[in-house]
C-alpha cells in the first residue's frame, strides 16, 4: 500500500494530529491535507508532525475560487497557499477554481480562471509547486467549479509547465471522452483521487461519496487508464459522507486501506 494516501476530508472531524497518527497506525504512508485544519494546528508544527511520523503530504487542498470579477484577494490567498504547500513539502496544490460569479457570466468566469492561473503559475514554478486544476462534476458548476471536464482543465494546464490536473473519480467518471482525455493528460496528472458515486443521490450532492466499491463507478477501468499514462504518484481516497465522518476513526482508516487493497490497487 505504498501509494495509498488518506485525504483528510475522509476523516473530516479528526484533527491533523489524529489523522496523521491514524495513518501511521494503519501503515498508510501519505496524507492529503486541507488548509484550514493545517492553519489551526500550525503550518510549521504540521510539517514537523508529518515528517516525524514518517509520512509525506500527497497534496494540499485547496487553492482556487478565482472566478470573482475582482479576484485580487483570491490571488493573494492563492500565493499564500502555494507557499504553504512548499512548506509542507508537497509539490501539489489542488485548485478548486470556483463557481459562476454574481454576474452569471460562465464564459467570463472560465476566462478569469485561465488568466488567474497564468499569473499564479509563475509563483508556483518558483516555489516548486504544481497547480493541480480539478475539473468538477457539472452539478457543481454554479458554486464550486466552472471547469467541468478534464478537457477544459487541460486546455489551461497545457499552457504552463507548473500546472497540472486532478483526476477525481467522482467528478470525471461520467465523461464520454474520458479515456482520450486521460491519455492526453499523461504527465500532467498531478493527483489521482478515488471514492464512489452513491445512488440514490443525497439531498446534499457533495456528501454522496462512498467507499471504493460501494457505488456505480468502474474504478478498475478508470484506474487502469490512469496507470497506463505512467502515473506513479499517490492515490488519495477522498470521501465526503456524513455517516463516515461520524464513524470511529480507526474503523474508517482501516476500511479505506481494505478498499484500496481490494478495489484500486489491483488496477495499478
Amino acid at each position: 500500500m505504498a501509494r495509498l494516501s488518506l485525504n483528510q476530508a475522509t476523516v473530516k472531524r479528526a484533527t491533523v494530529a489524529e489523522a496523521v497518527e491514524g495513518c501511521a497506525r494503519h501503515g498508510i504512508e501519505s496524507i492529503g491535507l486541507w488548509r484550514e485544519p493545517v492553519a489551526e494546528h500550525g503550518l510549521g508544527r504540521t510539517a514537523k508532525l508529518v515528517a516525524d511520523a514518517g509520512l509525506r503530504v500527497s497534496s494540499l487542498c485547496r487553492g482556487g475560487f478565482l472566478t470573482a470579477v475582482d479576484n485580487r484577494a483570491a490571488l493573494d490567498d492563492n500565493r499564500r497557499a502555494i507557499d504553504e504547500a512548499a512548506a509542507l513539502r508537497t509539490g501539489t496544490l489542488v485548485m478548486v477554481v470556483g463557481g459562476v460569479a454574481g454576474d452569471k457570466d460562465l464564459v467570463g468566469a472560465r476566462q478569469r480562471v485561465a488568466d488567474a492561473i497564468a499569473e499564479l503559475s509563475v509563483h508556483a514554478a518558483q516555489a516548486g509547486v504544481v497547480l493541480a486544476l480539478e475539473p468538477m462534476h457539472p452539478v457543481f458548476c454554479a458554486d464550486r467549479g466552472v471547469l467541468s471536464t478534464l478537457s477544459q482543465a487541460l486546455d489551461i494546464a497545457e499552457r504552463h509547465p507548473s500546472v497540472g490536473v486532478v483526476v477525481d473519480a467522482l467528478h470525471v467518471w461520467w465523461d464520454p471522452d474520458l479515456d482520450a482525455q486521460i491519455a492526453r493528460a499523461g504527465p500532467r496528472i498531478a493527483s489521482y483521487q478515488v471514492c464512489d458515486w452513491l445512488t440514490p443521490v443525497p439531498a446534499d450532492v457533495l456528501l454522496g461519496r462512498g467507499y471504493p466499491g460501494d457505488g456505480d463507478i468502474d474504478l478498475h477501468r478508470l484506474t487502469s487508464h490512469v496507470a497506463a499514462t505512467g502515473y506513479a504518484g499517490d492515490v488519495e481516497v477522498e470521501i465526503f459522507n456524513a455517516d463516515i465522518w461520524a464513524a470511529d476513526l480507526d474503523e474508517v482508516v482501516g476500511e479505506v486501506a481494505r478498499r484500496y487493497h481490494d478495489v484500486v490497487e489491483p488496477a495499478l
